[in-house]
């Protein structure tokens, strides 16, 4: 808990390195593959929207996203072991200044670009993606703490640059890709709500509301696995050879298994789970990566 205690002046090599670790570099993958993925696969071409999108998607929007969510939550995570590593920065308070203004100074001219690019359509899309970004964490609105609402909100962050991908490439719409997006959100919803199991006591005592603290973590995880399999369920109803991705699916669920029964003053334990779910998500997404180089290639 050194990091706590961290006073003086920020240098500016001190305040990259933070803001890196901020930024959560494992999860880069994770809103940037969805929009490439879906303007490539819409497009079938490199050219500046997907170039600029990806870049935007890969490190300014999670800047943006993580770098508000830690410099608002520093007085819950400042007690909190799992923070300043992997799974979270912990920014001293010297720090929240430049984290905001860095957060919206780098975001700033990609939106710009895109906007350029786009149509009012598309405009509303990364509207409706940028303010679930604020939302969740800052004051005044917080959704992370009103239940439900904030695995909504989540799963929203990873869903919209999809969607904005898909409009901004002119798709058309059919009720299987809808489908696909359907399953890609139960996705992220049950990933945001079985994170936040790990969380409950803290939480609880810290008055700060969740879709766990409401819920209590066995049915968390139930629900969770829930949302999983019906992601699963869903991915079916796409065409060959994208149905393949149902199977995806499967890993989640067997990693949350162990904590089905867990009680709420065992909710720590489902860390374990979720450091495992990290390192899953590489695996299934390479997965879900050679199923969309096989429909590029005309895998039918």
């Amino acid at each position: 808990m050194a990091e706590v205690a961290w006073s003086g002046p920020v240098r500016s090599g001190s305040l990259a390195r933070r803001l890196l670790l901020a930024s959560r570099p494992v999860s880069w993958i994770n809103t940037a593959f969805p929009f490439a993925a879906a303007m490539l696969l819409t497009t079938g071409r490199i050219d500046a929207p997907l170039v600029v999108g990806t870049l935007f998607f890969l490190i300014p929007y999670n800047l943006a996203m993580y770098g508000i969510n830690d410099v608002f939550d520093y007085a819950s995570d400042a007690t909190n072991p799992r923070k300043g590593g992997v799974e979270g920065a912990l920014l001293p308070p010297e720090t929240h200044r430049a984290t905001l203004v860095w957060s919206a100074a780098l975001a700033l001219p990609f939106v710009v670009a895109l906007v350029a690019m786009g149509g009012p359509l598309s405009w509303a899309v990364l509207a409706v993606s940028l303010f679930a970004v604020v939302a969740y964490s800052a004051p005044g609105l917080r959704w992370k703490e009103v239940p439900f609402l904030d695995s909504i909100t989540s799963s929203t962050h990873f869903v919209s640059p999809a969607v904005y991908g898909l409009v901004l490439a002119g798709a058309e719409w059919s009720w299987q890709l809808v489908a696909v997006l359907a399953a890609f959100f139960a996705w992220g919803m049950a990933s945001h709500a079985f994170g936040a199991v790990q969380d409950v006591v803290p939480d609880r005592e810290a008055a700060i509301g969740s879709i766990a603290t409401a819920l209590g973590a066995r049915a968390t995880v139930r629900l969770a696995i829930g949302l999983w399999a019906l992601a699963g369920l869903l991915m079916l109803l796409a065409p060959w050879p994208a149905l393949l991705a149902a199977a995806v699916a499967v890993p989640y669920i067997v990693l949350a298994a162990p904590f089905w029964s867990v009680t709420d003053l065992g909710s720590a334990a489902a860390n374990r789970g979720w450091r495992k779910f990290l390192w899953v998500n590489y695996a299934c997404g390479f997965a879900v990566t050679m199923v969309c180089i096989a429909w590029a290639m005309g895998v039918r």
